[in-house]
Formats: structure tokens, sequence, C-alpha cells
């Protein structure tokens, strides 16, 4: 497509930051001018003295490849012919004091590969989508399942050599094991292009650029493609809150602070060694949000989980007394940041109305998932770090010890539905000394397996869509090493692929039983049967599809020893089946009472008046289980 020289109408929506669709002019772009091809390159630069364009061709040194300011914009453009795909190319900044800058371009879509900085020369064209069913069939996301495979792509599954796959390999690879586990969603940890391994991609310097690590853009097209040919939405983790400091990046990109705030108490991120954007200006703001929509355009992705919102929120955010400064009107809220994140969701869903906008906030703040025009931030979904938090810490207590924090597994009952939940188990807790999710459990090595299993009952049937990170469906038993692939090695023990297994039957559960998901986001999808049996470690509940619909009953025995008999009262009478037992010898449990317990089986319930209803069923209970029953329908005769 022809790319001429910006228009007075995108300049001006450019400063307003309301230029929704940037990236299609600003960066470089292939172009067709006066009938010569070559590449036309736009940045924004507004404090340079002089942009010239560095190259591999002219030995980094632009001196005779200037670019021309645009007026006043700020914006400097070039057209130069001839300049092959693959081509590298910097900005060469000379700032007002006469420094000289090389800067990666911030709309490149490709770079080179680190520790190498430079920015290619590159078109996203030319890829043939297949997922033309998967992007028409898009719904609202609400009253459907949503089970999140979490995945860091350079530590899933690596060459022999210990070498990255490639975007391709993954997508034969991955897709097909997403797919075979029953997961609904992929996430991948940010692409974004980073120039330091161990920040998965959390420090940004290329926010147009998918990592060239694992191989050009188009083979990340494929692998979003084949998710969608195999029924699986593409969920990016997205950074808007922070940028590398590296001297190729946006930092003092023109010579001032431009992506980031002069004054160092507003822009600095002392825990992570990074800078804030600035969101006071309107060419930041347009930045980002065109990138945003950038991921969705070209890349066909079904969401963004976006990172470190509370930073985005609060000028405090981990920051000591004296490293922060107020707002105007003294508080200690980011009322640019706030309006940020309000254009942001507004502008998504104005092109998205099915888009997954999911926020990482972890300091309850009112209103996350409500609508902007409620007042509210405008994400459809918010991480549950309260739920994550609360639950995490109950499983690290001794089973002698939780009868005395029952109230962390009910206390998140009373805020499920505050705000549109996911349930994260992710790669934030299973790294730097916490643990992987199988060793926080306590107790001997078996009881473990039969903790984590019963942990993962309780999850697929708590109110709230799912996130798993990878490792953690067969027992990953180290925590993390983002250096190396997972310990698949520990799929031939028998305790791991019997966990494996048993992950992928919830999974499927998960998906099948509209009573998990259907009113994720109501009241009337969720009923206590007992919540205060805190001597015994029990909790029974309902989930519904419907308040007069499909049901299913759990039962979570969180100690470590059996109950022989437990009663529990249901809503009417008849025969129920137990639809899941997470100690099924098959699953790597004790089999305690199989005879009574094993899936498929019934028990009857008796006219046994209990917790107010009716009717009651009474069965037993093995250690560190849940149990899932569902009344049997009675088939009428004709």
């Amino acid at each position: 497509m022809e790319i001429s020289t910006l228009s007075e109408e995108e300049i001006f929506l450019f400063h307003e930051g309301t230029w929704a669709h940037s990236y299609r002019k600003m960066g470089a772009h292939q172009s067709t001018e006066h009938g010569i091809e070559g590449i036309r390159f736009n940045v924004w630069a507004p404090e340079a003295r002089e942009v010239r364009l560095a190259t591999d061709f002219n030995g980094w040194h632009g001196d005779n490849e200037p670019l021309t300011r645009l007026n006043k914009s700020g914006i400097w453009t070039g057209f130069f012919p001839d300049m092959p795909k693959g081509a590298l190319y910097k900005y060469e900044m000379i700032a007002q004091n006469g420094e000289r800058l090389l800067k990666a371009d911030p709309y490149a879509v490709y770079a080179e590969v680190r520790p190498q900085t430079a920015s290619r020369v590159w078109s996203l064209n030319g890829y043939s989508w297949q997922d033309e069913a998967w992007m028409r069939g898009k719904k609202t996301p609400y009253a459907r399942p949503m089970n999140i495979y979490e995945v860091h792509l350079g530590s899933w599954r690596r060459h022999k050599d210990d070498t990255l796959l490639s975007y391709s390999e993954l997508a034969d690879q991955l897709v097909a094991y997403v797919a075979d586990m029953g997961y609904t969603h992929l996430e991948l940890l940010p692409l974004t292009e980073h120039p330091y391994d161990k920040s998965w991609g959390y420090q940004p310097t290329g926010y147009y650029a998918a990592t060239s690590r694992y191989g050009e853009p188009q083979q990340l097209m494929e692998l979003v493609d084949l998710c969608h040919q195999n029924g699986i939405g593409v969920i990016l983790d997205w950074v808007p809150g922070h940028f590398a400091k590296d001297a190729h990046g946006l930092r003092r990109f023109d010579g001032s602070a431009l992506f980031e705030n002069e004054d160092p108490l507003i822009a600095e991120k002392p825990g992570w060694g990074t800078l804030a954007f600035d969101y006071g200006k309107p060419e930041v703001r347009n930045f980002l949000i065109s990138n945003a929509l950038f991921w969705f355009d070209l890349f066909h992705i079904d969401g963004l989980r976006v990172d470190a919102v509370t930073s985005i929120l609060y000028h405090d955010f981990d920051k000591k007394p004296g490293q922060w400064r107020p707002n105007e009107f003294g508080g200690k809220e980011h009322l640019e940041g706030i309006a940020f994140l309000r254009q942001l969701n507004k502008t998504v869903f104005q092109y998205y109305p099915h888009a997954l906008m999911m926020a990482e906030e972890s300091n309850a703040y009112p209103g996350v998932t409500k609508a902007v025009d409620e007042d509210g931030l405008g994400f459809n979904y918010k991480w549950n770090m309260g739920w994550m938090n609360d639950t995490l810490s109950y499983a690290k207590e001794h089973f002698f010890n939780r009868k005395n924090h029952h109230n962390l597994l009910t206390f998140p009952i009373w805020y499920a539905w505050q705000d549109n939940h996911a349930l994260p188990l992710s790669h934030d807790e299973v790294v730097h000394g916490k643990k992987s999710l199988l060793n926080k459990m306590p107790g001997s090595y078996e009881q473990k397996f039969a903790g984590l299993r019963l942990f993962y009952g309780y999850m697929m049937t708590h109110p709230g869509k799912k996130l798993l990170f990878m490792g953690g469906e067969f027992a990953q038993f180290i925590e993390w090493k983002d250096d190396a692939e997972l310990d698949w090695l520990l799929l031939n023990y028998e305790p791991h692929w019997r966990m494996q297994a048993y992950t992928r039957r919830l999974n499927q559960l998960y998906a099948q039983e509209k009573a998990l998901w259907k009113l994720d986001h109501d009241y009337k999808g969720f009923e206590w049967i007992e919540h205060e049996d805190d001597l015994q470690s029990v909790l029974s509940y309902r989930r519904l599809a419907s308040p007069k619909g499909e049901a299913l009953i759990m039962l979570c025995n969180f100690t470590d020893y059996a109950h022989p008999v437990y009663r529990i009262g249901v809503p009417s009478a008849g025969d129920y089946e137990i639809v899941l037992n997470s100690d099924e010898p098959a699953y790597g449990g004790s089999g305690f009472q199989a005879g009574l317990l094993r899936e498929g089986g019934t028990i009857a319930s008796q006219r046994i008046n209990w917790h107010d209803k009716k009717n009651s069923v009474e069965l037993p209970l093995p250690p560190l289980s849940v149990l899932i029953l569902r009344r049997v329908k009675v088939k009428r005769s004709r």
C-alpha cells in the first residue's frame, strides 16, 4: 500500500492523542513516490536539532541521509529509495546540546536479535490468514468458559542443544498440546522486543516489534492463526506501565524526556529500574493505544492482559516516602494514568467489542471492570489477586492449623461479584524462592499431590475465569527456571503423568459444565451449602447455570484425614452422581471408599433435614479431596 507524507488531519489527531491507527504511517513503511519504490520514515522527535537515518549501509552515520521536520509538528520525515527488506537502521538524533544519539525506531515492526539493537525494514503484509470462522464467531466472553494456559515461549520447550524454538516450531508443538489439554485460551508473556531475557519481556524497548528471538513476525501470525483454527483464543501480556532505560530505546529519545516525564519523582520506577510513560502527553497516549490496536489488527490477538495496572493508577506504587510526587489535589492517584486507561479501553472496545481487556490490579481500586461511562476503568476482566493471595496463604498452612484460617477460603466470595474476575495461578507465584505450586503444599510426597489436586478442583469450581502457568498442569516440582525448558522428564514418573491426566479431566469437565461458568459474574450462580465447618476444614457449595437449571455440588476436604461419614443438605430428593473424585487412583489418589465414590456411581438422598434442606445425602470424604456431585435427571415415561 502506498504511504505518502502525513496529512494535516493525521498530524492534528496525533497531537490530540486520538489517532488510533498511527502505526499505519509512523515508523518505516514501503512506499512508491513519484514512481520510485522506497521506504518512508516518520518519527516524532520534537526536541531534536537534527534527525538522520543511520544504517548498516552508511556505517551508522547519517550525515548524508537527513530527515525533514514537518513544520512545527515535531515529526520528522524522509523517503529513501532502494532500501531492501531486512535492512538495519536507527535514527541518529542530534540533541539540542549537540549530543549524538542512535535510537531504534519506536514504531519498528521488527528488530535485530538481541544483543544487537537495530530496527529492521520489514513489511507485515503477505501472511494468508485461515481463521475467518474464528474471527466471525467471536462473542461476548462473560457467559462462556475461559480456562487460560499461561506460557513463557522461551522456556516451555527448547531444542536438545538448549536453543529456543521458533514461533513456527511452537505453533506445531504448543497448539497441539494446549488443545489436547482442553484449555480455551493461551496467554503469552510479553512478546514486544526487549533486550534482557530475564525480564521475561516486562522491560520492553520495541512495542511494535514481535521479539526476533523466536523468528519473524509472520511466524507469530502463524502461531496465532493455528490457535484459532483449533478453537483456542490468544491473549498477549502487554506492558504500558513502564519501559527499559537501555540507550537505544525510548529513554530521552530525542535528547529530552519525551516518552517519560521530566520529573524523576514521576518518571522513575526504582523497584524495577525502569521509567513510567508520561500519560499526560497526547502523543504518548497515542503511541500506546495505537500499539494495542496494532496487535488486534495485524496479529489477530483476542485480548490483552495489561500488566502492572496498579503502578499506572498510583504515584506512590512501590515507592518510599520522598520518592513520589502527589497529584495536583494532593492525592496519590495518578490522574493522567487513570485517564489513559479509560481512553485505552474505550478505544479498544470501539473497534473490538468482544475483546478481552484484563487488568492485573492488586490494590482493590474501585470499578476496574465497570464501564468508563459509569466512572469505571473500562476493563472487562480483572485478575483476582485477593483470591490468589488468600488461597495460597491457606494452602501453605499445615493441615492441623487450617481450621484457624478457614476465613481465607470463605472471604473471597463476599467480593466475588464486585468485578469480573479471573483466578490467576500465574508465573509470579512460582519464582524467586516462592516454590512451585506442588512444593507449597504441606505434608508427605503423596499428600502434596493430593493437596494440589484438591486446590485445582477448588479453583475450577470457584466463581471466576481460570489461569494456570505452564508446568503446573503436571506438577513441576521445582520453581520455574526461565533459562531452561520445563521438566518434561517428570512425565516419566507416575505421580506427574497422573496429575497431568487429572488436570486434563478437570479442564474438560469445566468446558462441558455450564454451571461452572455461565453465571460466573452473578451471585445467583453460587450458593453455599456449608461454609462454617472450620473445625473439620470442609467446604460445600453449589454452582448453578441458572437459578433453577443445571447445578453441581462441591465438597472440599482440606484436611489430611478422611471423614467416613459426612452429610450435606441437597435441594431435592433423588440420586446424586459422582461426577469427579480427585482421590481416584487414576489421578494418583488413595482410592478411599473407591466402591462408593467411583466416578459415575450414584448415592441416593435421604429424607433427613440438613442445612435447611428437607433432603440430604451421606457419603464418605477422602482426605485432601474434592468431590463433585450432580443430581441424576429422572427420565419421565411417555
